[in-house]
Order: C-alpha cells, then structure tokens, then sequence
C-alpha cells in the first residue's frame, strides 16, 4: 500500500507540472500563434490614452518581450520560490506559491484566492455532506423498495434535480425562502466560521440544500442503479444461500460494491466544485473562488484566471489521489 500511494504521489506531482504547462500555453503561447504581439498582450494592462511607447515599456517591465521558456521558467520559480514584480513605481514581493500578479487590480493573486478559499470550502464541504447523505439513502431505500411508490417519486424528484440547472433552482429558492417568506437572507454575506457557527451556517443553508439537490438527485440513481445490479450477482445470492441476515447481506456484499463508482463521482465533483462553485456562488453572490473567475473574466484579468485555473487543478488532481487511495482501500485487488 505505501508503495501504490507513493507512486501515485509521484504521477500527481508530474501531471500538475504538465498542467502548469498546458495552462500557462493556452493563456501566453496560443495567442502569440494567433498573431498576438507583446504589445498587445501589453495593452490589456494600460489605460486607453496610452501611446505605443507607453505600451511596449509595459509589455518589456512585465516580460512579455522574452522568450517564452523564460516566462514559464519564472512563472515556475514564481510558484516554487517566489518572484517581485515591478509595477511602474514601486517593486511587490510575491512570495511562494505565486500565483501571478493582477496588474489591473494592482495585487498578487495568491492573496486574493486563500481570502476567498474559506467561502468555497464552506459550500462545498457543507453541499457534499447533504447530497451524500441524502442521495446514497434515498439510491439504496429505492432499490430495495423497487417499483413502490416511495421509489417512483424519490426517482421522479430524482429526475427533476437532474434536469434543472443550478441557476433555475437557485433563483427560484431565493424568491421563495428568502424574498417571499423571509426565513433566509438573499444572499451576498458569508459569515466566518470562527466569527459566528451559527450565523455561518444560517448564510449558506439556501446555497448548501440548492447545490445539494442537483448532486443528491444524481447520487440517488447512481446508487440505485448499482444496488439493483449488484443484488444479483452470485455472490449475494451465495450469502443468502448461507443464510445471512439481510441487513448484513445489504451491507457488507451489496453496499461494498456498489461504493466504486459512489467514491469516483464524488472525488470528482468535490475537486470540481473546490475550484469553484461558479454558478452557486454567482446567483447567491458569495465571494468566493467561483465568483472572483467571472469577476476576472469580465476584466479581461488573465493572471487571476490562470491562477484560479491551477488551484482547481490542484483540487482535482487531489481529489484523484485520494480517490485511488481510497478504491484501494475498498478493493485490493486496485493495487496490483
């Protein structure tokens, strides 16, 4: 086991470095293949009235005029041991992990995405604990009530949170909960944690039960679908055969295999939504990392894009990493 995970540290390590790569590529080397200039790159960081010369200082003080290995060296140095960036009137240390330098907000980006981490943490976390709850109970209660009532309208609701989006549900619980009866606020504050639990969890309920019922309704019929192919397998009828109570034929035979794909699907959607929640946090407001991408998108802010780019990626290859821990924890014949 200690040797699996070591190498899957390892192939972790080495796929972040590509990703670093391909990332820093699409955002610096593509549009230099599509006919960009360094000037132009340049441009997006002054003012209108600024003059070619003006431009082209800029485009030499930022180091867009280099080759291009060198800005991807620096950008790794930048991530590894930090950098200092020059801003026209005074030099800023950035210090490692760098993320970049917003040169339209005058600010690292590094700062500016932990500030914001707490917020995305707490409506992920908070989101997966329901949806897992509530979507893998509901998946095994259908499954084993096959054809009830129980099992068409949980499946029923089931389709439905699978077939809204997140902005339609979002939107529809604020005008219900929170603009018509008033029991949550509308949105826009995050209470920290260590401020005040209760106000915390009192802010992000409406974000947390919205997120969870888009998640829940797919967990549910995944778990369902595999509970129902699973019971038939040889093997659960030989527990039965032997004479096994049902809860633990449920439990240990059925529950075990039918966790796979269950622990896949989550690491999956928790790395994804770790990087940002965009749409929960853009319809609920909430200043988090999902909310400050559209921010930088609609600035044309590209360090702050590439930097929430690679902490997602971080969030994903973890979430990978500890997924593989995981299956072989469950199955050791992944370890082989």
């Amino acid at each position: 086991m200690v040797t699996y995970v070591i190498r899957r540290l390892l192939a972790a390590v080495l796929l972040l470095l590509i990703i670093t790569a391909v990332t820093f590529a699409i955002f610096f080397l593509v549009p230099r293949l599509a006919g960009a200039t360094p000037d132009t790159l340049a441009s997006r960081y002054v003012g209108r009235a600024a003059g070619p010369s003006q431009i082209h200082d800029v485009a030499v003080r930022l180091g867009f005029t280099d080759p291009i290995y060198l800005q991807y060296g620096r950008f790794l140095k930048g991530l590894v041991a930090g950098t200092t960036y020059y801003t026209g009137t005074n030099v800023v240390s950035c210090p490692a992990p760098c993320l970049g330098y917003s040169f339209v907000t005058q600010n690292p980006v590094t700062p500016e995405i932990v500030d914001r981490l707490p917020v995305t943490l707490s409506l992920a976390l908070g989101a997966a604990v329901l949806w897992l709850i509530g979507g893998v109970s509901v998946g095994v209660l259908s499954a084993l009530r096959k054809g009830s009532i129980f099992d068409r309208a949980a499946m029923s609701v089931a389709l439905a949170g699978v077939s809204l989006p997140i902005f339609f549900t979002g939107l529809l619980s604020l005008s219900i909960f929170s603009y018509a009866l008033g029991w949550f606020p509308g949105g826009g504050t995050y209470v920290p944690f260590q401020q005040n639990p209760a106000q915390w969890a009192y802010h992000l309920i409406l974000p947390w039960v919205t997120l969870a019922f888009l998640y829940a309704a797919i967990y549910a019929r995944l778990t369902r679908a595999g509970m129902l192919e699973t019971m038939h397998e040889d093997y659960v009828r030989t527990a039965r055969a032997k004479g096994l109570p049902e809860h633990t034929v449920v439990t240990k035979h059925v529950m075990r295999a039918t966790l796979t794909p269950i622990v896949t699907v989550f690491g999956l959607d928790l790395g994804l939504l770790l990087g940002g929640a965009i749409l929960t946090e853009s319809t609920f407001s909430l200043p988090g990392i999902g909310k400050y991408a559209v921010d930088a998108i609609n600035s044309n802010d590209l360090p702050k894009v590439l930097g929430v780019t690679l902490v997602a990626s971080i969030f994903i290859i973890l979430a990978n990493l500890v997924v593989d821990i995981v299956y072989a924890t469950i199955d050791p014949r992944v370890t082989l």
